[in-house]
């Protein structure tokens, strides 16, 4: 597997602010609004970011030789965690991004401004955890093989006769 692009990240996150954006209008012409982020979210967002930050740790400790085993199934789900996260990351800032557009004209009324400020936390933590997936991605990583005949087998490629 390849390492997720910031490319990737800063589009997905975009487009999911665009969508929400567009959504969470056609909700206020239809007078609903959605209800403020609550402090577990964060909570919960950060608690996960941890986790896929130990987790990769622990792969980047015995990559470094700091530890004396590791199963490689564990390092492989670690991973696809960290992608998960990466992806989940930037969808979720830009689903609190939304929020935050939804109230910015609205920021001279003490309810609304309470609204985007617990948004724009969500939309950190939410970075947080994208930029978490991010660096676990890069702790899980192979180093290059050291040989020319290990890499040419690795690419599944014979060596050239000379």
């Amino acid at each position: 597997m390849r390492r997720t692009p910031i490319r990737v990240l800063a589009l997905t996150a975009a487009g999911v602010a665009l969508v929400a954006t567009l959504v969470t209008g056609a909700l206020d012409a239809q007078g609903v609004r959605l209800p403020k982020v609550a402090w577990v979210e964060w909570v919960a967002i950060l608690a996960l970011a941890g986790l896929i930050f130990w987790m990769g740790w622990a792969v980047r400790a015995y990559q470094k030789g700091k530890r004396p085993s590791l199963d490689p199934l564990r390092a492989a789900r670690t991973f696809v965690l960290a992608k998960a996260g990466a992806l989940t990351g930037a969808i979720l800032v830009g689903r609190y991004l939304a929020s935050v557009f939804d109230v910015a004209g609205d920021l001279g009324i003490s309810s609304q401004r309470d609204r985007a400020i617990a948004a724009g936390i969500a939309v950190l933590c939410s970075a947080v955890l994208a930029a978490v997936g991010v660096i676990v991605e890069r702790f899980c990583e192979l180093p290059p093989p050291d040989d020319e005949a290990e890499r040419d087998r690795d690419h599944g490629t014979e060596p050239l006769a000379g």
